[in-house]
This record gives C-alpha cells, sequence and structure tokens, in this order.
C-alpha cells in the first residue's frame, strides 16, 4: 500500500512533474487525464459517501429502535406535506 501523500515539498515535486507532462501532451490527451482526474475524485467521493452511510446505519442499528409501519410512514408523509403546504400559503 502506498503513503499518503501530504502537502509538502513532495507533493510539489509532483505537482511539477505532471504540469510538465501535461505541457507535452495534445489538448485531446489532456481532456482525457482531466476525464480520468474526475472519474478518480468521484469514486473517491463515493467512497467516502458510502463509508459515511455504512457507519449511519450502524449507529441507527444501535439503537435498537421498534420497527416502523407502513402507517406510521404514511401519516409522517402527510404532516410534513401539510405542514409544507401550510407554509407555502402563508
Amino acid at each position: 500500500m502506498k503513503p499518503a501523500l501530504r502537502r509538502s515539498s513532495a507533493m510539489t515535486a509532483i505537482e511539477l512533474q505532471l504540469m510538465e507532462r501535461l505541457k507535452k501532451l495534445s489538448p485531446s490527451r489532456v481532456a482525457e487525464v482531466f476525464d480520468f482526474v474526475e472519474f478518480l475524485a468521484s469514486r473517491e467521493e463515493r467512497a467516502a459517501a458510502a463509508q459515511r452511510l455504512t457507519e449511519g446505519m450502524a449507529r441507527l442499528d444501535a439503537l435498537n429502535l421498534p420497527p416502523v409501519s407502513e402507517d406510521e410512514v404514511e401519516a409522517e408523509v402527510q404532516a410534513a406535506r401539510l405542514a409544507r403546504r401550510a407554509q407555502q400559503g402563508a
């Protein structure tokens, strides 16, 4: 496993190397690199979101709350709709 990159002179050196290599690429290749970087960033964001969801579900599960019935869900939805309509009409 690679060590995490930190903001330091080493990172600056990597950034400079990347910039030099990018300058040598055609515009279409630079666009491909950009798309790939966007893909990697979105994959990291999804992984972080999945981790937060997993942790949230574990916390909810630890509460040992009784299950909610369909009628209770419907009542909550209707109450929220009524409250929103009242707020919009005010």
